[in-house]
């Protein structure tokens, strides 16, 4: 089948306001990628299929059921498809005690957010880079992945949002740093700015209420590229350190340790020095990073592996301990050992870790955020807000909402609350408005969500209504 065609195709899908039309393509997308599995071990089995409405998954708190892995022919490909963006006057839907509104929309693809001492907030606004290859998976890869919204035209900034009047809405917007590789981890140490690029760690001049740099950075450490993509970036406490996350390049290490070098990690950088270290290892795909007051633990979201069946393995949310390892590829949620992985290594199963709370099988949590204010009501005080970019290969989505695990002294306690959800459609259409990635506590006490496929990014405050009828 000639890549034409499936242009032709996609562009059909795109532009079809039919249902029946759309699910005529998704039938005839669906055929075409069965075809290519044989040959690829792509796996596209419910491309062809109705997309399932979406549910709480099995897997979630401190003690999961894990049940037996399911290793099929033909794994789950479930996209969801980016067809309906968000319009005028609708949002997603938040807990009863709480509302939404847009702070910023008209961004490209934001995807990560960092909030500034004087109230200004950093959005990172990068994609997904397609395959740079006519093989047909890597063609079918590209296809899916612009259909749901993943891979756009990719803007490579920082932007800067400034809400001059404090209504939660901000009226100005600045390009800050542009000409970067997949910028996403953000951080602040006195006058310096650090960007994490998916290939480097870069640090910039920086002044409090500047809204452009034009240096060209200085390089402080390389970091591998492909596959996982995103580099989150975190500095400790007494600024002294950079934590930076590093994704694995692949499922499970298929193409060989060799190629994961230095991945799979968070490393621990240290600014004085320059010296980088990995902190903590066997870490799939880390990605938002935060740390606990009361104990002044780090804490991490895990992205586990894929094609082992809908419910296994969990994401999770876990302290991390400094020279820990947390089992990829060898093993998930501890010890349970992934017999895929060739060869095994039992005497590194053997030491890895449990993880602390599991966030549900394949949700892509991302966002991590801790919020210790009084600015909203409770149960959102003392935890952490979570953003799940949703499910790809599950039968039923799972994730597309931010969650709030509740904490007490310094651990999980309870289950998850939902806090925003609606990105998804809930009439099995497999649609999403948007997809929740980057949170971030903004300088009033609201909650700040940077939804990449709506273009927007959302702001979460105590609902006046409530406040209003609460007692005094």
């Amino acid at each position: 089948m000639h890549p034409c065609q499936i242009k032709v195709a996609n562009e059909r899908w795109r532009s079809s306001q039919n249902m029946v039309e759309r699910l005529r393509v998704r039938a005839w997308l669906g055929g075409l990628c069965m075809a290519w599995v044989a040959v690829l071990g792509l796996g596209a089995a419910s491309l062809a299929m109705p997309a399932k409405a979406q549910h709480l998954p099995a897997g979630y708190g401190e003690r999961p059921t894990i049940p037996p892995p399911a290793q099929r022919w033909l794994p789950t490909v479930n996209w969801s498809v980016a067809s309906e963006p968000w319009r005028h006057g609708e949002a997603p839907k938040p807990a009863a005690t709480l509302e939404v509104g847009a702070f910023a929309r008209g961004l490209k693809h934001p995807r990560w957010l960092h909030v500034l001492p004087n109230g200004d907030v950093l959005v990172a606004e990068a994609a997904t880079e397609p395959e740079a290859s006519w093989w047909p998976r890597a063609v079918i890869q590209n296809m899916v992945q612009r259909r749901s919204g993943a891979i756009v035209e990719n803007a490579n900034r920082i932007s800067l949002l400034r809400d001059k009047d404090g209504d939660g809405v901000a009226e100005e917007r600045f390009v800050l740093l542009e000409g970067l590789r997949q910028p996403f981890g953000m951080a602040l140490i006195n006058e310096a700015l650090y960007v994490a690029n998916t290939d480097s760690v870069v640090r910039f001049p920086y002044r409090s209420g500047v809204t452009r740099i034009s240096d060209k950075g200085t390089k402080l450490l390389d970091l591998p590229v492909g596959h996982h993509w995103t580099r989150a970036l975190l500095a400790s406490p007494d600024g002294s350190k950079l934590y930076v996350t590093v994704g694995s390049g692949s499922n499970i290490a298929e193409k060989g340790m060799a190629l994961e070098a230095g991945r799979a990690t968070i490393l621990e950088l240290d600014i004085a020095s320059g010296r980088a270290r990995t902190f903590a290892s066997g870490l799939r795909n880390a990605n938002g990073m935060a740390f606990e007051p009361t104990s002044g633990q780090l804490w991490t979201v895990v992205n586990e592996r894929d094609e082992i069946g809908d419910d296994v393995p969990p994401d999770y949310l876990t302290s991390v301990k400094d020279g820990g390892f947390y089992g990829w590829p060898y093993s998930y949620w501890g010890k349970n050992v992934d017999n895929r992985v060739k060869p095994p290594r039992p005497d590194l199963v053997a030491t890895a870790l449990t993880p602390d709370y599991a966030l549900g099988a394949h949700t892509a949590s991302l966002g991590l955020a801790y919020y210790g204010n009084d600015a909203l009501p409770a149960p959102f005080r003392d935890g952490m807000f979570i953003g799940q970019h949703g499910s790809w290969n599950r039968r039923e989505y799972s994730g597309y909402k931010v969650i709030f695990v509740p904490f007490r002294d310094g651990r999980p306690a309870g289950n998850p609350i939902d806090v925003l959800t609606g990105f998804l459609k809930d009439d099995a259409s497999g649609v999403a408005h948007g997809r929740p990635v980057g949170v971030a506590i903004d300088a009033q006490g609201a909650v700040l969500v940077a939804d990449d496929t709506g273009n927007t990014i959302w702001r979460i405050s105590a609902s006046r209504r409530q406040s209003q009828s609460a007692p005094q």
